[in-house]
C-alpha cells in the first residue's frame, strides 16, 4: 500500500537533512598536524578563509592553489606588494580580485591586530616561524586560540634548506592539496639531490670562498648571512660561505674593511625592486620586471663603490647578483643551481638553471616566467 503523501514528503525531508548534515561534517573535517614550531594543533582541513601573516607566503600558496591562489585568502601582510612589485603586478593582472584582500600591514611590526584577524572570519592564520616567540610573549597565540582561530607556523626564511619541504607538505595537508605538495617535493628533491651528487665529494680546500652581501644598495655594507639562508645556499652549491666563519646567526653585519682585506674568491649580492618602498635604494632590481641592461648598470655601480675594484672577484668577473626573494620562497634551489654552475661550470655544463626555472613556472605556477633573477658582472 503506498505511503501517505505527507509521510513520503517527511521521509524525503529527513533524508535531505541527513545528507546536508553529513556533507557539512565532511566539509568541516578536523585533522591533527604538527607545525614548524613543533606544536600539535587541530585544524580544519580545506579551510575557506585563511590569513597570511606574510604576503610572500603566496609563493607557496600559488603552487598549491594554482587555479586561484587568492580564493581562500581573506587577509595578508603587505610585504609582497612592497618588496616584490614585479611579482605582485603579474599576479594582480591574472587575479584582479586580489586587490580586494584585506591588507594586514607590515608583518614585522610590533603589534598584530587579533581583532582584525577575527573580523575576517579567519579559520587558519599562517604565521612565520621567526615570529613564534613574539606571538607567545604578546599573548597573540592564546587570544587566537580563545577566538577559535587556528595558528600554524611555517618556515621559508630562517632555515629554508631544512624547513621548506615540511612546510609545503604541512600546508598541502591543511589545504587538501597533498597531490600538489607531493609533486613539488619530488621536483625539489630531484633538483637539490642533483647538486649534491655533483659537489658533495669536493674537499673544502678546493671550494671557493664566497662573500654574500645582503640587500646591497638597500642596507649598509656589509650586511651578510651566517650559516643559514643564502649562506647555506652557497655551501650546498659547493662554496664556502665567508660569514659562516664568524657568525652563528641568520644574518649579521660584517666590517667592509675586513671583507675587502680577506679578498674572497667570489662576491655575491642580493637585490630586488625596492624603489617604490625605499626610494633611496641603489640595489640591483632583480625580479619579474627586471631587464638585463638595467640590472647590469646597477651591478656595475655597486661594484664601483670605493675599495671594491681591488677585489680579485671583481677583477676576475666572479661577481653575481641574485634575486633577494629567493631567501623567502620554496624554490630557492634555483639560486643554488645558478651558484653551482658559476662555481663548477664543467660539472654543470649540461644544466641550464634558467631553463629549469622556466619549466618550474610551467609545471607549478599560475604566472609566466619573465625578467631577470640572477646576473653576472660583465
Amino acid at each position: 500500500m503506498p505511503a501517505p503523501l505527507w509521510l513520503a514528503r517527511l521521509s524525503s525531508a529527513v533524508l535531505f537533512g541527513a545528507s546536508v548534515l553529513f556533507a557539512g561534517a565532511a566539509a568541516a573535517e578536523t585533522i591533527e598536524v604538527t607545525d614548524l614550531a613543533g606544536r600539535v594543533v587541530n585544524v580544519t582541513r580545506d579551510p575557506q578563509k585563511i590569513v597570511l601573516s606574510e604576503g610572500r607566503q603566496l609563493y607557496t600558496l600559488a603552487m598549491l592553489d594554482r587555479e586561484d591562489p587568492f580564493k581562500r585568502v581573506v587577509g595578508w601582510g603587505n610585504d609582497l606588494i612592497e618588496n616584490d612589485p614585479g611579482a605582485w603586478a603579474k599576479y594582480l593582472a591574472k587575479f584582479p580580485k586580489a586587490k580586494d584582500i584585506a591588507n594586514m600591514g607590515n608583518p614585522y611590526a610590533a603589534d598584530v591586530s587579533m581583532e582584525k584577524i577575527a573580523s575576517l572570519g579567519t579559520e587558519v592564520y599562517i604565521l612565520d616561524l621567526s615570529n613564534y616567540f613574539k606571538a607567545q610573549e604578546t599573548g597573540l597565540l592564546a587570544k587566537l586560540e580563545k577566538a577559535g582561530i587556528t595558528t600554524v607556523f611555517v618556515d621559508f626564511r630562517q632555515d629554508p634548506t631544512q624547513n621548506v619541504l615540511p612546510s609545503v607538505q604541512l600546508l598541502g595537508r591543511i589545504l587538501g592539496r597533498e597531490k600538489e605538495a607531493n609533486a613539488f617535493a619530488d621536483y625539489y628533491l630531484r633538483q637539490t639531490r642533483s647538486i649534491y651528487a655533483r659537489v658533495g665529494s669536493i674537499p673544502d680546500k678546493q671550494k671557493p670562498m664566497v662573500f654574500v652581501e645582503r640587500a646591497a644598495g638597500l642596507l649598509p655594507c656589509c650586511a651578510t648571512f651566517g650559516p643559514f639562508n643564502f649562506g647555506r645556499y652557497i655551501e650546498e652549491a659547493g662554496g664556502r660561505n665567508w660569514g659562516s666563519q664568524f657568525f652563528s646567526a641568520f644574518q649579521a653585519q660584517a666590517a667592509q674593511e675586513k671583507v675587502l682585506a680577506d679578498n674572497p674568491d667570489v662576491y655575491f649580492l642580493t637585490g630586488a625592486n625596492w624603489y617604490g618602498s625605499n626610494p633611496g635604494s641603489t640595489a640591483v632590481a632583480l625580479g619579474y620586471d627586471a631587464t638585463p641592461e638595467q640590472v647590469q648598470k646597477q651591478l656595475v655601480a655597486l661594484m664601483n663603490r670605493p675599495g671594491f675594484q681591488q677585489l680579485k672577484a671583481v677583477q676576475g668577473k666572479k661577481v653575481m647578483a641574485f634575486y633577494h626573494q629567493f631567501y623567502d620562497m620554496p624554490y630557492y634551489f634555483i639560486a643554488e643551481l645558478a651558484m653551482a654552475k658559476e662555481f663548477y661550470p664543467d660539472r654543470f655544463k649540461d644544466v641550464d638553471p634558467e631553463a629549469i626555472f622556466k619549466e618550474f613556472h610551467e609545471k607549478f605556477l599560475p604566472i609566466s616566467y619573465s625578467g631577470v633573477f640572477w646576473a653576472r658582472l660583465q
